[in-house]
């Protein structure tokens, strides 16, 4: 019973589809009807089709398509037919190529780099706050003596937090909910 409710579900959203692609398509015969009849100039036919080459642009490059797919992905009660189900029409509906798909894995790779990289330096300058002598006036307030020269001092603290924040920017840069 619920297969045949999905079935009729997906055939009503293919059918919305196709109706939604011939409006599109008698539109876009008027357009060509309309300047078939009328006379333009070269300038004024190269600005509409930089217009159109823009709005097609604009779409085929929207983010929101993925996002779309990212919502199947947090569904976690739902079986693998119904999931499946959604994703092929996701996949009717929305027009995905490659270049965007690349883009999207580019940026996802760029920004787990950036991560790891400024984890990196964050633990490197945290390690040299520590290892290189300060001046007196740049040691604040020392916490805890070992002798009467040296102790841990509220400078050693702060450079520790510095190298505990680039460990966790580092292990979450390595360990991401969907590392690529």
């Amino acid at each position: 019973m619920r297969i045949k409710a999905n079935k009729r579900k997906d055939i009503s959203g293919l059918q919305s589809i196709a109706e939604k692609e011939l409006a599109v398509e008698e539109k876009l015969d008027e357009l060509i009807d309309m300047l078939a009849r009328y006379q333009f100039d070269s300038e004024t036919v190269k600005q509409f089709q930089r217009r159109f080459n823009q709005a097609i642009d604009d779409k085929s490059l929207n983010s929101k398509a993925i996002d779309a797919f990212k919502a199947i992905d947090s569904k976690d009660n739902i079986s693998r037919t119904e999931l499946l189900d959604e994703f092929s029409m996701l996949l009717l509906s929305n027009k995905i190529d490659s270049n965007i798909s690349s883009s999207y894995l580019k940026a996802k790779r760029a920004n787990k780099w950036i991560l790891m990289i400024t984890g990196i330096v964050m633990i490197t300058l945290g390690l040299a706050i520590i290892i290189m002598p300060a001046p007196p006036d740049f040691e604040m307030f020392t916490i805890f003596y070992f002798n009467q020269d040296d102790g841990i001092t509220l400078m050693d603290l702060i450079s520790l937090g510095i190298i505990f924040s680039g460990i966790y920017m580092l292990i979450r840069s390595f360990y991401s909910k969907h590392g690529h």
